[in-house]
């Protein structure tokens, strides 16, 4: 008989038969076959980690069960120990005494919350590079994900069924492991890059791409077909954006490949290129479909435009408004915009805009600390998981540096993801108007995590909510007044709507800034 007791969460693996790896789980094994005769065997005792002098002092003779972190070995009062198999003549106390201690034993385990399983020989086999490969992809979802039913599986059953089943012998094989294992999650949001793709996420933050210009995004479920990918914003002045791409367009086709089934990481890479080659695409935009060839080119991320627009007025106490355009949240977007409000607060603006019309978002982190700049106190978002509140992102005004001039917000469908959160947070916090459409609402937080071999993962790992406890997900931030259509998107036309009062874009201070 042999019974083998192990943790029910980490299974034990070995490097060599029969040989225990303390860093996975705690095994106990026990062994009894054909046992010598003892004359007088009616007294047992279980003891864990009994020290020698214990033993020597105890006062029942007979047989001690004696276990340490790693295994339980069977000892006389005599100091001699029997591991692995003890040789006994079977009789009627001894199968007795033997069952009480058992009974000991497996209690204890059970206590501890392990289970108890019998088999005919222990699992052995070999972690290879590989393997080791996909329990680290394996880990980083199971500690970030924000599903911890992990879309209603047992997460470590399926990591020991795929260690069992899934071929990994190659790296190959072991990356189309890991893309099978995240699928069973279902989610868009969470995937697994490849080495250049995980580059390629990564230098979206990082100031400059070269591509096309555009941020894409899956389409909601409402949206029904075409079947694609759907355009969020397209970078000013980009190769895109100059070919008339529009947020709301969508991509059915790159390069003769079609976008149905692509995910947003795999089109991304096809996007960019080598500076100067080309990329077709064939993009629905309203009843028509176009095919575009696109040179790409390295657009520079440039996060922040900013403009100071004088108003008619009577002489120096013209109305001034401080127009700032934020275009992504990427690396240098905090510092641009602290920028542009020192430089507009010195030219003693009455008021400000922020238009985050057609902003993908981008570096969470950032979208918090802009937040901070005009917000005195308050709480800036709610991040959820499962359970409910997980964290909060607040401020206490020491990061402020506008707090009092009229503050009114500019949004669209384009507007998504980090752009939501600092929209949602001055608007709950009315610090601000919020002006145009409903945004886009994704309401996902993903973490990006970088594997030993440069691959890695985009994870969600949280859902968040706006100081109101809104959720937006795929429902987006509603705005508290529409623009008119015809409101432009460029810092020069913006003043011209606001100072011509026949322009059909025009917009009253008075309505702009109202409560």
């Amino acid at each position: 008989m042999e019974v083998l007791a192990s943790s029910s969460l980490s299974p034990i693996f070995f490097t060599e038969p029969n040989k225990i790896n303390p860093n996975f789980s705690i095994q106990v094994k026990l062994w009894v076959t054909q046992p010598p005769k003892i004359s007088k065997a009616s007294n047992f005792s279980y003891a864990r980690c009994r020290s020698n002098k214990s033993r020597r002092n105890a006062t029942n003779p007979g047989v001690v069960f004696v276990c340490n972190r790693f295994l339980c070995v069977i000892e006389r009062n005599d100091e001699r120990k029997f591991s692995g198999k003890v040789m006994m003549k079977s009789s009627v106390n001894f199968r007795q005494n033997l069952s009480v201690a058992l009974v000991r034993i497996v209690t204890v385990l059970l206590v501890s919350s392990i289970s108890v399983v019998t088999t005919d020989s222990p699992p052995s086999w070999g972690l290879s590079e590989e393997n080791l490969l996909f329990l680290e992809a394996w880990r980083t979802i199971d500690r970030a994900y924000i599903d911890k039913t992990f879309n209603g599986q047992s997460w470590f059953r399926y990591r020991e069924t795929a260690l069992r089943n899934e071929p990994m012998n190659t790296r190959e094989e072991t990356y189309m492991a890991i893309k099978k294992m995240v699928a069973t999650l279902d989610d868009p949001f969470t995937r697994f890059l490849e080495p250049g793709k995980f580059k390629s996420l990564r230098s979206g933050t990082q100031g400059a791409v070269t591509g096309v210009g555009l941020s894409i995004g899956y389409p909601a479920a409402s949206d029904g077909p075409p079947a694609g990918l759907v355009v969020i914003s397209a970078a000013p002045g980009g190769p895109a954006n100059r070919a008339g791409i529009s947020p709301g367009d969508v991509i059915l086709g790159i390069d003769n490949t079609t976008t149905e089934t692509l995910t947003i990481y795999d089109a991304a890479q096809m996007l960019q290129g080598p500076e100067g080659s080309t990329v077709e695409l064939a993009i629905h935009s309203g009843p028509e479909t176009r095919l575009l060839t696109l040179t790409r080119e390295r657009v520079s991320v440039n996060p922040v435009k900013s403009r100071l627009c004088e108003l008619p007025g009577s002489g120096s106490n013209s109305p001034k408004i401080g127009y700032i355009k934020l275009t992504t949240f990427n690396q240098n977007a905090s510092s641009a915009v602290r920028e542009a409000i020192e430089t507009l607060r010195g030219n003693n603006v009455n008021a400000f805009v922020l238009d985050l019309r057609d902003n993908s978002g981008g570096s969470f982190p950032e979208g918090i600390e802009i937040a901070k700049f005009w917000l005195d106190k308050g709480v800036i978002v709610y991040i959820c998981d499962s359970r409910g509140v997980r964290d909060i992102y607040d401020t206490d005004g020491s990061n402020a540096i506008a707090t009092s001039e009229p503050l009114a917000v500019l949004v669209n469908k384009g507007t998504a993801s980090a752009s939501e959160i600092l929209a949602g947070a001055l608007k709950d916090n009315k610090r601000a108007l919020v002006y145009g459409e409903p945004t886009y609402g994704k309401g996902k937080i993903q973490s990006v995590f970088e594997l030993s071999d440069g691959s890695g993962l985009a994870v969600t790992v949280a859902r968040y909510e706006t100081p109101a406890h809104t959720d937006i997900d795929k429902v987006g931030v509603t705005p508290d007044h529409p623009l008119p259509k015809s409101f432009p998107k460029d810092e020069e036309a913006f003043c011209g709507c606001l100072k011509d009062i026949t322009a059909a874009c025009y917009l009253n201070q008075g309505l702009l800034f109202s409560r």
